[in-house]
């Protein structure tokens, strides 16, 4: 599906209702990821990143007659930014605040796009492959669902080192496990990530 992405995209904006569906669920991964951080910064415990990811298709469903852009890296965009309103709307929710907060909006939609720099940036860079440099997909779409297809755990500390910022140390607290035992899972979860890219774009 990843590699079909342009293809839909310009289907989509032909007008083809189940392009513009198949479009946003092959960055279900993707996005799924980027509000998991969110979550763990502010709602741990009591969102699913996965009720964050529905209602922002959902949203953008109902906003589809409103993206003029052309390409993925401006779809991404558009996604990261109805995602900032629906978690924000979710904060207020759970914090009882009434009315439409546009400065937090603009704080999540800018913490939301650090986190997708963060994938495109030091793993990307790090752990890509021919392949992804030649692609056309967009670089931090990629590895979310290269990181999809690593096991629980593997994923878990690439995530917690690499998205939360967390040291080997707070990693090892996180995830009931020695330090050393933590760094040495990391190191799997790298070469495994290597070889999942390998097979992603």
């Amino acid at each position: 599906m990843t590699s079909q992405a342009p293809e839909l995209l310009q289907q989509a904006r032909d007008g083809d209702a189940g392009a513009w569906g198949r479009l946003l669920e092959s960055y279900t991964p993707y996005l799924t990821l980027l509000a998991r951080v969110q979550i763990g910064r502010r709602l741990q415990g009591k969102v699913d990143p996965v009720d964050v990811v529905q209602e922002t298709f959902l949203d953008a469903h109902r906003q589809s007659g409103n993206f003029r852009g052309t390409t993925e890296a401006e779809l991404v965009t558009w996604l990261r930014r109805i995602m900032a309103g629906q978690l924000a709307l979710m904060l207020r929710r759970y914090l009882g605040t009434q009315g439409r907060d546009v400065n937090l909006e603009r704080e999540l939609g800018a913490q939301l796009d650090q986190s997708s720099q963060d994938l495109d940036g030091g793993l990307i860079r790090t752990h890509s492959t021919p392949s992804m440099h030649a692609s056309r997909r967009e670089q931090a779409v990629l590895l979310a669902t290269a990181l999809g297809r690593l096991v629980e755990d593997q994923r878990e500390v690439i995530i917690l080192r690499h998205l939360e910022g967390m040291t080997f140390g707070e990693v090892a607290q996180r995830m009931g496990r020695t330090e050393n035992s933590v760094y040495k899972l990391w190191m799997r979860a790298l070469a495994n990530l290597r070889k999942s890219m390998a097979g992603t774009s």
